[in-house]
């Protein structure tokens, strides 16, 4: 149809309604709550959690195996990360060939991932295809073989890794910040995935031993989303994962310390930068927070979670110094982080740097209806499209699991969020935003370091790329 033709059409349907015809009621949406699981507990430990959802034919299958990252050795610290991405890469039945044949033609996409709190073995997998799936993630976890060769494939990957991390300013601001906010004797200031000396000095018996240790189903938690209907997935998964037996050891989780001359700035040289990249960050709290965690996603939001926050008004609108920077309370399994952080035109690092911890501080003057209203709008009433789907709902599920919480957790928060009054935000900042800020910029420190020592917040130190 031309537009000509659309415009008659428009104007007729126009014309042929009612006059002081009365809109359509819009109602606000209602309360809304995660689904509630069916819990099941196998009799070797697992729990088993199942997220029946119409329709999501694609069921999703997340493990959650506690498991530190203070259990690794020292000397080998990434021992982790290699074995988790090493547990498709062939089992005591099947070559690695012929896992991932396997793998393909069943539709199956598995993989794994390790964080502080523990290790996740995550599969996605045609409703059909259910307990096949669950047979081969079994062999997965229980029965890897680790071939030497694949062994030497996942080292120099993650080698090469680390080099490109060291050139990605973001990654390389990361990397110096958590060396400088936590104690250096802690496992929280080193990489999660190792350094290259620490994987360099790895091997395969290692991985081998490592597993042995620390992966069993002591603690395991299984989650499963997706349509279930005509499917007993609790039988499925105790007639494959139920019968694993393994005596391992689940340390208990060590809180992270912060290092005692953690508020200072280091300026991460790198010449010739037209960008800095900043990360600016203080201690935050964790899903147990005094006052409840509710308030915590609020304040990332309004401070720097959307291009209408406060840093952005300032940085971005206002200054036009960068794209943009995005503020976020990451809680850890004990304690977590503030973190502020983007990058800035170079010429503008020394202002930027200057308004940032002045845009952060004024959280501590207090929050205004109007921003507390559009934050908790915002994260509250979006929480259905974020866990509209299997994979999202399984994703939360197997994350609370591993900090010993529930999706009932994520639902009262959700209900504590939509009351919060500006006090209460403004309180919470207050109790974690203390002005003892860690500071780290990657950029041509030369052009800015003598005019950051200038703004007084805080001992300048230098470090090369």
């Amino acid at each position: 149809m031309s537009t000509r033709d659309t415009t008659a059409v428009d104007t007729a349907t126009a014309q042929d309604a009612p006059v002081g015809a009365p809109r359509p009621e819009v109602t606000p949406p209602g309360p809304w709550s995660f689904p509630v699981p069916t819990r099941s507990t196998l009799p070797n430990g697992i729990e088993v959690l199942t997220y029946d959802i119409p329709g999501q034919y694609v069921v999703s299958v997340r493990t959650a195996i506690p498991l530190p990252l203070s259990a690794e050795p020292r000397e080998v610290e990434g021992v982790a990360t290699v074995m988790a991405r090493l547990l498709d890469e062939g089992t005591a039945e099947h070559s690695p060939e012929e896992f991932a044949e396997l793998l393909e033609r069943k539709g199956i996409a598995l993989g794994a991932s390790v964080n502080e709190a523990g290790v996740g073995v995550d599969l996605d997998v045609p409703k059909r295809r259910l307990e096949e799936a669950l047979e081969l993630l079994t062999l997965a976890v229980s029965e890897p073989v680790f071939p030497q060769s694949e062994v030497d494939r996942i080292r120099r990957t993650r080698l090469a890794e680390i080099e490109q991390e060291r050139a990605l300013a973001p990654q390389r601001a990361a990397r110096e910040f958590v060396a400088t906010f936590y104690d250096p004797q802690d496992r929280a200031s080193r990489p999660s995935a190792g350094t290259a000396a620490s994987i360099s000095a790895l091997t395969r018996q290692d991985v081998v031993d490592f597993h042995a240790r620390h992966i069993g189903p002591q603690g395991m938690t299984v989650v499963v989303a997706g349509d279930l209907s005509d499917l007993d997935v609790v039988a499925m998964v105790e007639r494959t994962l139920g019968g694993w037996r393994a005596e391992v050891e689940v340390p208990a989780a060590v809180p992270a310390r912060r290092a005692p001359d953690a508020a200072r700035i280091v300026l991460v040289d790198r010449p010739g930068s037209v960008q800095s990249e900043v990360l600016v960050g203080c201690a935050g709290p964790d899903r147990r927070a005094e006052g409840g965690w509710a308030p915590y996603p609020v304040l990332g939001f309004i401070v720097g979670g959307s291009p209408n926050a406060r840093v952005d008004a300032v940085l971005r609108e206002e200054k036009g110094y960068t794209y943009g920077i995005r503020s976020v309370f990451r809680p850890r399994s004990s304690g977590g982080l503030f973190l502020t952080s983007g990058s800035v035109r170079a010429d503008a690092t020394v202002e930027s740097v200057q308004l940032l911890l002045e845009i952060l501080g004024s959280g501590r003057d207090g929050f205004g209806e109007e921003e507390v209203r559009a934050g908790v709008d915002f994260v509250s009433k979006t929480a259905p499209g974020r866990y509209a789907t299997a994979d999202a709902v399984a994703d939360e599920a197997s994350s609370m699991a591993l900090e010993g919480l529930t999706t009932e957790f994520t639902t009262r928060n959700l209900e504590q969020m939509r009351g919060l009054e500006p006090q209460e935000l403004t309180d919470a900042y207050r109790r974690w935003v203390q002005g003892e800020w860690t500071v780290v910029v990657v950029g041509d420190a030369s052009t800015y370091a003598d005019a950051i020592r200038a703004l007084g917040v805080g001992e300048v130190s230098v470090v090369p790329n």
